[in-house]
C-alpha cells in the first residue's frame, strides 16, 4: 500500500519562503503524476502544481513564478517564494497513475494527510 507523508509546513511571514516535501512509501513504479493541492479557509480545494514522471510541470496560473514543483526519487517538493497571506491553507500531496483532467477534480489514487501553511506577520 502506498502512503504519502507531507512535511515542511508551518508559519512564515509575508514575503518569506517555504518548502514542502512529500515522501512516498511503497511501490510507486506505475505512478505518472505527482501533484500538490491546497485548500484555503472557507474555499474549495484547488490544484496548485503537477509534475509527471518525465518531469513536465503544470502550475495554477496565478502561482506561476512563485511556486516551483520538483521531484527526486520517491519524494517531490513544492518550493513557495514571496508568500502572501492568501497562500495560507492546508497543502496536500497526491499521486496518480495517469495524467488526466481528473486531477482537476481531485480524483487521484493516493493522498497525503495535508500540511498547514500559515502566512502571517
Amino acid at each position: 500500500q502506498v502512503q504519502l507523508v507531507e512535511s515542511g509546513g508551518g508559519l512564515v511571514q509575508p514575503g518569506g519562503s517555504l518548502r514542502l516535501s512529500c515522501t512516498a512509501s511503497g511501490d510507486i513504479s506505475l505512478i505518472n503524476t505527482m501533484a500538490w493541492y491546497r485548500q484555503a479557509p472557507g474555499k474549495q480545494r484547488e490544484l496548485v502544481a503537477t509534475i509527471t514522471g518525465g518531469g513536465d510541470t503544470t502550475y495554477l496560473d496565478s502561482l506561476r513564478g512563485r511556486f516551483t514543483i520538483s521531484k527526486k526519487q520517491k519524494s517531490f517538493h513544492l518550493t513557495m517564494d514571496s508568500l502572501l497571506p492568501e497562500d495560507t491553507g492546508v497543502y496536500s500531496c497526491a499521486i496518480d497513475r495517469f495524467f488526466s483532467d481528473c486531477m482537476y477534480k481531485g480524483d487521484m489514487d493516493f493522498w497525503g494527510k495535508g500540511a498547514l501553511v500559515t502566512v502571517s506577520s
